[in-house]
């Protein structure tokens, strides 16, 4: 049996899913089972990793499954007990996955554990975050956020760790989806979701520190493939998910009906 599933979900991500899996062959102290969830790919994805990577274990799907039905297929075809949800667009230092591997199997009271994600520019990534309060939702994606900045900022640093540089390793709540390693009975997503809020989940799900490990290093190009005034769409359909289901179905109605001038500029700034 492997000591750990790597779990990767592809949408049109060909080129960046090459140089991952790359990466993770140069791993070191640890055994990988490298399972690739393609969502239907249009650019060749499926057919490079057949032809580049006979190891990886393929499970091209017909449909988009989004991020989390896809995760969740991988997840479930894992042989390891422990798995690792990682974006295509990441490359992983050689002994990233090793540390981090050792740090869960050593400490059973933590629920999950993360690396140091940098830019190829070399700064590191502002990863990590406390699970959002309803307050943060409502000034975020409402026009109150205009209506009282100060509250605003002041909210989202404490959301943000804003006092904390990365360069050091931390206890938080929630991890990046980018790099998520954890328990295979422990991270199945919320199939109700279907891009965004998975990691706020998870945290509020378990409520045990996750891990941040500055020593574990990784490069994250954060190239998204879901750009586009569709993907928007997507993210208030799953912000208002995560509020029913984390803040009630009344806070959930107040959170739409003050989010919708919002949306409605959004979609007038992308025609």
């Amino acid at each position: 049996m492997p000591d750990l599933s790597v779990i990767i979900v592809s949408y049109n991500t060909r080129d960046l899913l090459r140089n991952c899996l790359r990466s993770l062959r140069e791993s070191v102290g640890v055994s990988l089972e490298t399972i690739v969830v393609d969502n239907a790919s249009s650019d060749g994805s499926a057919a490079m990793v057949s032809d580049e990577f006979p190891a990886v274990r393929l499970l091209a799907q017909t449909l988009n499954t989004w991020y989390c039905g896809g995760n969740n297929i991988g997840i479930r075809a894992a042989a390891a007990d422990y798995v690792l949800l990682l974006n295509p667009d990441t490359e992983v230092t050689p002994d990233a996955l090793a540390l981090m591997l050792r740090f869960l199997r050593e400490n059973p009271n933590y629920a999950g554990v993360t690396g140091q994600l940098r830019y190829p520019a070399g700064g590191i990534q502002p990863t990590c975050a406390r699970a959002p309060a309803f307050q943060n939702l409502l000034l975020n994606y409402s026009l109150l956020g205009y209506l009282l900045p100060t509250l605003k900022r002041s909210l989202q640093a404490h959301t943000a760790y804003a006092d904390w540089d990365r360069l050091s390793d931390r206890d938080v709540e929630a991890i990046p989806g980018a790099c998520t390693l954890m328990r295979r009975e422990d991270i199945l997503l919320d199939d109700d979701l279907l891009l965004y809020f998975p990691e706020e989940t998870l945290a509020r799900r378990h409520q045990r520190p996750m891990r941040f490990l500055a020593a574990a290093r990784l490069l994250h190009h954060e190239k998204s493939s879901t750009r586009s005034w569709f993907a928007t769409r997507v993210f208030f359909r799953d912000l208002l998910v995560y509020c029913r289901k984390h803040h009630g179905a009344g806070r959930m109605l107040l959170l739409w009906l003050l989010s919708r001038p919002v949306y409605w500029l959004m979609w007038l700034w992308n025609r």
